[in-house]
């Protein structure tokens, strides 16, 4: 008779489990762990390098921040305005913080001021936007348009009835852009100093005598009411008037700045503006005219000026035009 034999005992899983080499399971554990620590490793790795090749390409991130100038920013926004060549002074730049203290803004990049915007307003019914500057190494980054914007928002909340502004031709393009449309052009004509230039002194009268002779002339010739501003300009100007005529005249950065001038007809412009002239100054002579008042642009001709640049009057809201044929020269393209 033959034996079978006997059947292999069967066990379940779990026992079959437990039944194996106790050493095995934490062997394969130690190799998980090996294997996800070297996969972190070389992904820590390639973070690494990644983050400093971005660190060689791209420039820090900067902090940018629009906020109102104060009288510590005087020279930093006196550098922009020289740095683009333009005339105002450290003191013009002064008299817009005094006048609109609310409407001087700047972006400040890193703590350093990028760009500049001013807003002066002349009561409800208009505004004038000007000091539009970038520092170089800024520009193209939307400096300009954010602060423009900021300005324009503030006076839309104010209810300026309009704005306006002197654009280059470089800046019409954003101004469009914020609904600004061509009002008229404007010059800025030059006369070079000469050494028989008159030292006689300034041949000025009282800013009280100067300004209520002119009030009633300028309002006309302006459209607004800027009286406070010419209160200020004028306690730094030379005043000259005759009857309801005024002229001012003001130092500049590189030249003496003649205007504004409102006069009741050419005759009287001439004169005032002659004697004016005659007196100095060595560095010469900037005029901003209307080229629509011919009559301007005849007299700084037969005076020996030349026209240096031209710029485009534009204008935002409600058309609104004083007597151009009343204004020999402008304020400036920041005033108006």
């Amino acid at each position: 008779m033959i034996r079978s034999s006997p059947e292999p005992q069967r066990c379940s899983d779990r026992e079959c489990e437990s039944s194996e080499p106790q050493n095995r399971q934490p062997l394969t554990r130690r190799s998980g762990q090996q294997n996800k620590q070297a996969a972190q490793s070389n992904t820590a790795m390639v973070r690494l390098r990644s983050t400093l090749v971005s660190e060689q390409l791209m420039p820090p991130v900067s902090t940018e921040r629009i906020r109102l100038m104060t009288e510590n920013d005087l020279a930093d926004a006196f550098e922009l305005s020289a740095l683009a060549g333009w005339n105002q002074t450290r003191e013009d730049w002064r008299m817009l913080l005094e006048l609109a203290p609310a409407g001087c803004f700047a972006i400040e990049v890193d703590r350093l001021v990028a760009a500049t915007t001013t807003l002066l307003c002349h009561g409800a019914r208009l505004a004038w936007i000007g000091m539009v500057l970038t520092k170089p190494q800024y520009r193209h980054r939307g400096l300009a348009r954010r602060l423009l914007g900021h300005a324009l928002d503030q006076a839309d909340a104010l209810g300026i009835e309009t704005v306006k502004l002197d654009a280059t031709e470089q800046g019409q393009p954003l101004y469009e852009k914020f609904g600004f449309g061509a009002e008229q052009p404007v010059e800025r004509w030059f006369r070079p100093g000469t050494s028989d230039s008159v030292n006689a002194g300034p041949l000025s009268q009282s800013l009280e005598t100067c300004l209520d002779t002119g009030r009633a002339l300028d309002m006309e010739a302006f459209g607004a009411d800027r009286s406070s501003m010419l209160r200020k300009l004028g306690a730094r100007s030379t005043c000259r008037s005759v009857s309801k005529s005024y002229l001012l005249t003001r130092p500049g950065r590189q030249s003496e700045y003649l205007g504004p001038c409102v006069c009741g007809d050419p005759s009287t412009a001439r004169a005032l503006i002659a004697e004016r002239i005659r007196t100095g100054a060595s560095a010469g002579w900037s005029w901003d005219l209307l080229p629509e008042n011919r009559d301007a642009v005849a007299i700084a001709t037969e005076l020996g000026f030349t026209e240096q640049r031209r710029l485009l009057r534009m204008v935002r809201g409600k058309d609104l035009r004083g007597r151009q044929e009343l204004s020999y020269a402008i304020a400036g393209f920041e005033l108006g």
